[in-house]
């Protein structure tokens, strides 16, 4: 079985968005890391990581969340995360692992794009 992982990047008021898609584990972390990179390279600190397709994380794929999250910060820019809420029982995975971690109290989290490059983001309480 072959698993599809795709990140595709595209920028919306003023933000770089990253729409990743698939599972963010071991193997495809690293793809994520270097799109990230690759984005502050070129000037891009305000990033938005869509994370609405990712269907499996690990704890490699939260390392490179939280790497993300600090190399923004390290340039004064800023991160934030799509974690659509599906209801309790269908939530988003990644979602889920952040929570099981206690670290999803340090991303700036919306349901969708559209609330996330809003002048005025109202951020999903943690």
């Amino acid at each position: 079985m072959v698993v599809t992982f795709k990140v595709t990047g595209g920028e919306q008021g003023g933000w770089a968005v990253l729409r990743v898609s698939g599972e963010l584990d071991l193997m495809t972390s690293p793809v994520l890391r270097q799109r990230v990179h690759d984005v502050v390279a070129e000037g891009g600190h305000s990033l938005v990581l869509d994370l609405s397709d990712v269907w499996f994380c690990d704890s490699s794929g939260v390392g490179v969340l939280i790497a993300a999250r600090r190399l923004l910060r390290s340039c004064q820019g800023s991160l934030r995360l799509i974690l659509p809420d599906r209801g309790a029982a269908d939530g988003s995975h990644v979602n889920k692992v952040l929570g099981a971690l206690g670290v999803r109290r340090l991303f700036d989290i919306h349901p969708d794009v559209r609330s996330a490059v809003d002048e005025d983001p109202s951020p999903l309480s943690a």
